[in-house]
């Protein structure tokens, strides 16, 4: 999943080379959401793993959820910018239209990727709290 990422960033970049415009940053943007995303997953599932309990594999879980669907996003984030480099070229009504649209697709998938990031870091930092808990509840025995 991680390779695929980067593979989407890498793609994005070339994107980004080829036409600047606001999809293609607002796909960045949501690029940089889910690696941050990514990154609040891991950090909760190495906190389940030092302090295995309900508590800290639930945020575990979530926080790869929330990865997830922040990885959805920037992948629908792309797909629209691609879009919008697609009607760039053309100056119709018709391929403005769908340019704005793109562009406001992209927007969205980025604050989808956003709203997703967060939550993958409150989840992330619930799975922390929850394994130090663990650990001393462990101490105190």
């Amino acid at each position: 999943m991680k390779f695929t990422r980067t593979l989407l960033a890498a793609a994005l970049v070339a994107l980004l080379a080829a036409c600047s415009n606001g999809a293609q940053d607002s796909a960045q943007d949501a690029q940089k959401s889910a690696d941050t995303a990514q990154q609040a997953a891991d950090t909760a599932q190495q906190a389940a793993a030092a302090a295995p309990t309900p508590a800290t594999e639930q945020a575990a879980d979530q926080a790869k959820t929330a990865a997830d669907a922040a990885g959805q996003a920037a992948d629908q984030a792309a797909q629209a910018a691609v879009a919008a480099s697609a009607a760039a070229p053309a100056n119709t009504d018709a391929a403005k239209d769908a340019m704005s649209q793109a562009k406001d697709a992209a927007g969205n998938a980025a604050d989808a990727a956003d709203k997703a990031a967060d939550a993958a870091k409150d989840a992330a930092g619930n799975a922390k709290d929850a394994a130090d808990k663990a650990k001393d509840a462990m101490k105190g025995h």
